[in-house]
């Protein structure tokens, strides 16, 4: 049967490209045939990464290393949201679509920026509180006159190019479950595909396949196996059970979210996805025999078709130290030790470059391209790492190396088939991880069982250097067949934002200090820049209206690991509204620049509490307000900096919020489930102290 549809499918291929890449006429009049033959339409940008392959190459080149220097913003869009924005915009036959912060979505005149439709899909608020990386999203997908947008709370959403109404919703995940979604559909032979997000509250991760016309499920796949005393889904599930170890993994749900990455290849009907890190981190408390615990930062293959797995590789068995496998996965045919290979390619957050056969999963090379200290290298007979030292902390705290935010996160990476090279938004950074000998599983909550005593930045000021000095970020040329760096271009700091490689000789990339560049991308040679006012994380992209070459990009900053800015790249203020920003040669629009005078901190109340109190509290603090509010509670701008609140002055009041839910309509939710009073008011007491600590800074240099 699958092989049938295939043959259809592939037949009607030929037969449309044989018209000349024939399409229908009308909005988003995107199908199979012209999403197979993307290439021949350089103008469009009709998919998440452009092509089936993910490159993210434009094969435009009007825009060149030659006169990039004459780009000037040609339109911008302000987006009615400050929080973060990590969209690619998609553009057909004129119209861009492109969404913002909680999954609200707009449709653009593409030459002028003018507004066609917006559709908010009116997420609750409260959902946010399991979004563990601000409530964005990447992107829609577009396919035979709909625009298709997964809403963070869970819902798949066609709606109609043309008016933005919605046509049919498909809730794609159990509500009671802290789901979210963040992620960009892809859509292949008229079915959508779409994962989800919430790894670290307390789900079980899969990939699935949704009929684009009715929204009906046609296959789910999971990556983790579910209660081993019921009957598995598939033999894939059986296979992976037996890498798992304990009595009650799938209680909280093992994790593994599909929450990101995906590509497709037509020659051998092959989706291949990327699963994300298990639940909760610490593997000694998830699987507490070892294991590998299939399929936990793995790169997966199953049969688009069918959802029927083909092949997988396990980038980070045992993963103990959330290196999700979810980043950018390209796809390309390289020459490699005289041989033509077709490969799938990525720049793994565990620090290893890795090159696979695409039709079978096996292993080709598997190189460092970030400083690695958990494993000395890559078995090139078992695919698997060397393990250095206590990596897996089972003796105490271990510092790591790459940390959590790993060596490449989801900012997309590109490859230009024309310099042979990947690019990829890599970093340096090291981070303390060990067993939080305290953890209980919480429903709903943020749960690691990591020590969360060491999510805290020293206060001396020497040591706070050390950090920032050993956090760095750049834009890294890397060479597949060659396994090295050819060239790297520095940033500020780390986080910073997805590239796109053009014909032109060109790689741009957004920076995480508010900066669009363009770069030489035989060289690295910086060639131009310009200020976005705000953190610019996503993937540009590039397209044409009437003969002339755009080149588009979203910026908006965010909350989480925005957070980082609170130590790395400083941002004063409060961040303005994203903004769709849109280049062309000659283009002389200009953005509003925003007030960034730094915001005074009132003077705080003296703290009372016993400083034992307040450690206490800097410990729930870690455990269960980080995540929004920032290490040492220094806030981005987006979230409340809890240190200026008038509420830690306010015992009734503070309590009221945390205990009783009163901005829960904000996404501030009640933490009553696991705080008690108690608990609270030394939360309190820690944020007087830290508040006290920000005050007397106050006016010194990089003070925040």
């Amino acid at each position: 049967m699958t092989f049938k549809r295939g043959t259809v499918w592939l037949a009607a291929l030929g037969a449309a490209l044989a018209l000349g890449a024939c399409h229908p006429k009308g909005a988003a009049a995107v199908d199979a045939a012209r999403m197979a033959a993307a290439d021949n339409e350089p103008g469009n940008w009709m998919s998440h990464g452009r092509t089936y392959s993910e490159q993210r190459f434009s094969p435009l080149d009007q825009v060149n290393d030659s006169n990039v220097q004459n780009l000037g913003l040609a339109w911008n869009f302000e987006l009615s949201t400050n929080r973060g924005v990590e969209t690619t915009p998609i553009v057909v036959d004129g119209t861009m679509y492109v969404t913002s912060s909680w999954s609200v979505v707009y449709a653009l005149n593409a030459k002028t920026g003018e507004e066609l439709w917006t559709y908010d899909p009116k997420v609750d608020r409260a959902v946010g509180f399991h979004a563990c990386c601000d409530v964005v999203n990447r992107g829609v997908a577009v396919w035979n006159g709909k625009v298709y947008v997964a809403a963070l709370d869970g819902r798949l959403i066609a709606l109609d190019a043309k008016t933005g109404q919605p046509v049919w919703t498909t809730m794609t995940v159990d509500p009671s479950r802290p789901y979210t979604v963040t992620q960009a559909p892809r859509i292949i032979k008229g079915m959508v595909m779409l994962g989800n997000s919430g790894a670290e509250y307390g789900v079980r991760g899969y990939i699935a396949a949704y009929d684009a016309e009715t929204g009906k499920l046609d296959w789910r796949f999971y990556t983790v196996p579910g209660d081993p005393k019921k009957p598995f889904e598939n033999k894939a599930m059986e296979m992976a059970a037996k890498t798992w170890t304990g009595a009650d993994w799938w209680t909280a749900g093992g994790g593994g979210t599909v929450w990101d990455s995906m590509s497709y290849d037509p020659e051998t009907n092959l989706l291949i996805f990327g699963v994300g890190n298990g639940l909760p981190w610490d593997q000694k408390v998830r699987s507490p025999n070892g294991g590998d615990n299939l399929f936990l930062s793995s790169i997966v293959a199953v049969n688009a078709d069918t959802g029927e797995y083909a092949w997988h590789y396990q980038a980070t068995p045992g993963d103990s130290w959330d290196y999700d496998s979810t980043q950018t996965l390209t796809q390309a045919d390289l020459t490699i030790d005289g041989a033509p290979r077709k490969v799938v390619m990525q720049a793994n957050k565990n620090g290893f470059f890795y090159v696979l056969d695409r039709t079978n999963g096996k292993l080709i090379s598997a190189d460092k391209y970030v400083p690695v200290n958990w494993a000395s290298g890559i078995d090139p007979a078992t695919g698997k790492p060397i393990i250095e030292g206590d990596a897996h902390y089972k003796n105490g705290p271990y510092m790591i190396t790459p940390s959590s935010l790993g060596g490449h996160n989801w900012q997309p990476a590109s490859f230009s088939p024309k310099t042979g090279l990947v690019y990829i938004p890599a970093q340096v950074s090291g981070g303390a991880v060990g067993t939080d000998m305290h953890y209980a599983y919480s429903p709903g909550q943020w749960n690691l069982a990591t020590n969360p005593a060491l999510n805290s930045l020293p206060e001396d000021e020497k040591a706070l250097d050390a950090i920032k000095n050993g956090s760095i970020g750049f834009l890294l040329a890397w060479d597949p067949v060659k396994k090295k760096e050819i060239w790297r271009a520095p940033h500020v700091g780390p986080w910073n934002g997805g590239t796109l490689a053009t014909a032109g000789n060109l790689v741009f990339q957004g920076t995480a200090d508010g900066h669009f560049n363009a770069y030489d991308a035989s060289t690295g040679k910086p060639l131009w820049s310009s200020e976005t006012y705000a953190a610019t994380m996503s993937g540009p992209m590039s397209y044409t209206v009437d003969g002339q070459q755009y080149v588009a990009v979203s910026a908006g900053s965010g909350t989480l690991f925005y957070l980082i800015g609170g130590y790395d790249v400083p941002k004063m203020g409060t961040p303005a509204n994203g903004r769709i920003l849109v280049y062309k040669i000659g283009g002389t629009a200009s953005l509003p620049k925003p007030d960034l005078t730094p915001v005074p901190f009132p003077q705080p109340p003296k703290p009372t509490a016993p400083q034992a109190i307040a450690d206490a509290g800097h410990l729930k603090f870690n455990a269960y307000c980080l995540v929004c509010h920032g290490y040492n509670a220094i806030g981005a701008g987006v979230i409340p900096d809890l240190r200026k609140s008038p509420l830690i002055a306010d015992d009734a009041g503070f309590k009221d919020v945390v205990l009783g839910g009163s901005r829960k309509a904000n996404g501030m939710v009640s933490f009553a489930a696991v705080l008690k009073p108690d608990d609270v008011e030394a939360i309190r007491a820690y944020l007087i102290t830290a508040a006290n600590l920000g005050y007397a800074k106050q006016g010194q240099p990089g003070a925040r």
